[in-house]
C-alpha cells in the first residue's frame, strides 16, 4: 500500500522544525525525519530541515548504516555554504564510525577495526576543513575533531589497516 503524505502550510515550518528537533532529543531519529522531509516538501532549500534531517539520518546509522550513510551524503551538497558542508560531511564520517565501533564490539569481523579507523580520520580531515572555514568564534569543528582523537588514542584496536605491498614473482 502507498500513502502520498499530506502537505503541511508554510506557516507552520517553524513550529514544525522545533518538533523535529524535540524528536531528536527524545530520541525519536524516524519522526524527525519525516518531519524534515515535510517541511522540505514545501521549503526544498530550508537550512535548518536539511541539518536536522541529515542528523536525524545518522542518528538511525545503528538500523540502517550503509543506506544511512548514503541518505545522509546526499544532502550535504544541498546545504547553503561551504563550511557546513565540511563540518556535516565530518560528522556523518564520525557518526558512520562510531556506529562500527559499536559494531566491533559485538563482532569479530575482519577490517572492521581499519574501517573505523579510517572513518575517524576521515571525519578529522573534514573538521579540519571547517575549521579554517570556521566564523569567528566558532570552535565547533575543533571540539569534534578533539572528540575523535580521544576516541582513536583511547582505542588501541583502530588503527590503519596495514600497507599492502607489491612483490614481483621471478618463478
Amino acid at each position: 500500500m502507498h500513502f502520498d503524505p499530506k502537505p503541511i502550510s508554510p506557516d507552520s515550518v517553524p513550529a514544525a522544525l522545533d518538533k523535529a528537533h524535540r524528536y531528536r532529543l527524545l530520541n525519536e531519529p524516524a519522526a524527525a525525519e519525516s518531519i524534515c522531509l515535510d517541511v522540505l516538501a514545501v521549503e526544498a532549500e530550508n537550512q535548518q530541515a536539511l541539518e536536522t534531517l541529515l542528523l536525524a539520518i545518522t542518528d538511525q546509522f545503528e538500523h540502517e548504516h550503509a543506506a544511512g550513510v548514503r541518505r545522509a551524503r546526499e544532502l550535504v551538497p544541498r546545504l547553503d555554504d561551504e563550511y557546513k558542508r565540511q563540518y556535516y560531511a565530518g560528522i556523518i564520517c564520525e557518526r558512520a564510525a562510531e556506529d562500527q565501533l559499536h559494531r566491533l564490539s559485538r563482532t569479530t569481523a575482519h577490517g572492521a577495526a581499519q574501517s573505523a579507523y579510517s572513518s575517524f580520520r576521515d571525519a578529522m580531515e573534514h573538521y579540519e576543513r571547517a575549521e579554517s572555514l570556521r566564523p569567528t568564534g566558532n570552535d565547533e569543528a575543533i571540539l569534534r575533531w578533539n572528540t575523535c582523537a580521544r576516541i582513536l588514542s583511547r582505542n588501541p584496536i583502530l588503527a590503519p589497516a596495514p600497507k599492502e605491498e607489491y612483490v614481483e614473482s621471478f618463478d
